[in-house]
């Protein structure tokens, strides 16, 4: 079973999001800021992130960053999931090495469908 990590420091939007990716076979471990994020990642490797960008201690483009620059974890899949939803901001994500760039509010269909395509690549 391919695990999915739900980076959100909003406990509703984490709840939410973990109850749709669990509801379609995914399993699913949660950190609520970028710190704890990386140190999930390190110790036990997701197959895919879901990671928000506006978050205390540590932003989503820093964690992202630093998961892109590690070889351990450089190919892990990461989705910027964000209420920062202009043209620049994704432009930003996709930059900092986010796999895919999903836009607050979104459709539980949109959110699933590309955890599902990066779990095939």
């Amino acid at each position: 079973m391919s695990k999915v990590l739900v980076v959100e420091d909003s406990l509703a939007q984490r709840q939410m999001i973990s109850d749709l990716l669990k509801g379609s076979g995914l399993k699913v471990d949660v950190a609520s800021d970028g710190v704890e994020a990386l140190e999930h990642i390190l110790e036990s490797c997701p197959d895919v992130v879901v990671l928000d960008i506006v978050m205390p201690r540590m932003n989503g483009y820093e964690v992202c960053r630093r998961l892109k620059a590690d070889p351990k974890t450089q190919n892990v899949p990461v989705v910027m999931c964000s209420s920062k939803g202009e043209e620049f901001d994704r432009y930003w994500g996709m930059k900092q090495g986010a796999d895919a760039y999903i836009a607050k509010p979104f459709q539980p269909t949109e959110l699933i469908g590309t955890v599902r395509q990066l779990l095939r690549t």
